[in-house]
């Protein structure tokens, strides 16, 4: 018994600690292949009403992330935000993993599209605490290139599939600054019936 409180307490205290760097703060090196197969392991990890696994995950890694970075620019130049978006692409390029998870919710199934969304979001947050508690940093992002049609093209997108979140993953060249977080006070209330 004695171990399990151990790993509870190592556990919260993990969760605890967890922080977005900067994107440009994430470098090499990044996971291994061995890592790299327990952090996929650990995402999947969800709740997934139905056993549906409405999700799917696309690495991106090596070359294929410099072309993929690339590639971003150049449809950045045709956009009438080419300058914003210029700046945030370039956040992708530092991180030497890229995972996209794409929801693939099931139209029209008994367990609803909006419970098949939150398993998504689900296996991005896992993604970021994984790679925190395998000693990387990971950043969540959005962004122009989750909604953009020429941009989730380049990932072979199906239809009705979304970018739930882009995790950017390496090793933390310099620790986020800690931030105002919401209090608990603020953040919980009882329900008094």
């Amino acid at each position: 018994m004695a171990t399990a409180v151990a790993t509870a307490i190592d556990a919260s205290e993990l969760l605890a600690t967890r922080r977005s760097p900067l994107p440009d703060a994430l470098v090499s090196p990044g996971p291994d292949a061995v890592e790299s197969a327990r952090l996929f392991e650990i995402a999947l990890r969800v709740p997934d009403h139905g056993r549906l696994a409405p999700w799917r995950l696309i690495r991106i890694a090596g070359e294929s992330k410099a072309r993929w970075v690339e590639r971003l620019m150049a449809i950045v130049e045709n956009r009438d935000d080419a300058a914003k978006t210029r700046v945030s692409t370039r956040k992708l390029a530092s991180a030497p993993l890229a995972v996209v998870v794409v929801s693939k919710a099931v139209s029209g199934h008994k367990v609803p599209e909006w419970e098949q969304w939150l398993s998504a979001g689900a296996v991005c947050m896992n993604l970021v605490n994984g790679a925190h508690a395998l000693g990387y940093g990971a950043q969540w992002l959005t962004g122009w290139h989750a909604y953009d049609h020429d941009a989730t093209a380049l990932l072979g997108l199906a239809d009705g599939e979304k970018v739930a979140g882009v995790i950017l993953i390496g090793t933390v060249a310099e620790p986020a600054a800690p931030r105002p977080r919401v209090s608990v006070d603020d953040a919980v209330t009882d329900l008094a019936l």
